[in-house]
């Protein structure tokens, strides 16, 4: 089961990547993705992977060594639950730099190759939108009373 969960991991979290990376001024694309839910279905398969073996997994993270970790994560089922949190938490953080990168108006081919990085190196992918983001000042933010007036 682990095997078939691991590649469903994925496969659940791409069509998002790829709204946010080929799509990224269609207005579908925006609804879609400034819902925090789009991470559910791989939330889903960590806790499928996770909840079932919780009483190594506690222990392994509550103090953490590295051999116990290496152990917890040594298996099928470890390495395809480590996958699916790495996705999840990666899908969150592309998520939050392609909503900022919005209200920035960042370009989208400029946020690509960042998205891209985010989905292979997700820690890289952050520190790579955190140098990007500088470049690009937030508008600033009109009061409720402006928006009612807009609106």
């Amino acid at each position: 089961m682990s095997a078939t969960l691991f590649s469903l991991t994925f496969a659940v979290a791409a069509p998002f990547w790829a709204l946010m990376i080929l799509l990224p001024n269609w207005t579908v694309t925006h609804r879609i993705i400034r819902s925090p839910l789009i991470v559910i279905p791989v939330v889903a398969i960590y806790a499928i992977l996770v909840i079932p073996a919780l009483g190594e997994v506690l222990p392994a993270v509550v103090n953490p060594t590295l051999d116990g970790v290496r152990e917890l994560l040594g298996g099928a089922d470890g390495a395809a639950a480590a996958w699916a949190h790495m996705i999840a938490f990666d899908l969150f953080v592309g998520r939050w730099a392609w909503l900022d990168s919005r209200e920035r108006k960042v370009p989208s081919l400029v946020m690509a190759p960042v998205l891209v990085l985010t989905i292979l190196l997700g820690p890289l992918g952050l520190a790579a939108y955190l140098v990007v983001r500088t470049r690009w000042v937030r508008p600033p933010a009109t009061s409720g009373l402006d928006e009612q007036r807009l609106g």
